[in-house]
C-alpha cells in the first residue's frame, strides 16, 4: 500500500504561483504513473494532470494546460505540481493519486487511479 502525502498549498492572489508536492512510499513508486486532481467545493472530483511513470509523457486537463506543469523526481519519490497563472476557479482542494497499474499509459480518469493523498488546499483570491 502507498502512501502519498501533499504539500504546497495555501492562499495566493490572481496570476500567482504555486508549486504543490506529493511524496510518495511504501511501494517503488518509479514504476507508477501518477496524477493530480482537485474538488471544487460543491463539485465533483476531477483530472488536472498525470504523468507516466518514467516521466516521458503527461496530460493535462484543457483548463490548465499552458499553465500548470507536472513533473516528478524517482530519486525522491516525489511527484510536483507547478501552477502558474493561478485564477479564482483554481480554488480547489488537490490530491495527488498513484496509478493502479505500473507501466501503463497514462490515466486520465479517477478510476485508474488506486491510492490518494489526504489532499491540500488551493485558495486562489481574485
Amino acid at each position: 500500500q502507498v502512501q502519498l502525502v501533499e504539500s504546497g498549498g495555501g492562499l495566493v492572489q490572481t496570476g500567482g504561483s504555486l508549486r504543490l508536492s506529493c511524496a510518495a512510499s511504501g511501494r517503488t513508486f518509479r514504476i507508477y504513473n501518477m496524477g493530480w486532481f482537485r474538488q471544487a467545493p460543491g463539485k465533483e472530483r476531477e483530472f488536472v494532470a498525470a504523468i507516466s511513470w518514467s516521466g516521458g509523457s503527461t496530460d493535462y486537463a484543457d483548463s490548465v494546460k499552458g499553465r500548470f506543469t507536472i513533473s516528478r523526481d524517482n530519486a525522491k519519490n516525489t511527484v510536483y505540481l507547478q501552477m502558474n497563472s493561478l485564477k479564482p476557479e483554481d480554488t480547489a482542494v488537490y490530491y495527488c493519486a498513484v496509478a493502479r497499474s505500473p507501466f501503463a499509459e497514462v490515466p486520465n480518469t479517477e478510476a485508474k487511479f488506486g491510492s490518494w493523498g489526504q489532499g491540500t488546499q488551493v485558495t486562489v483570491s481574485s
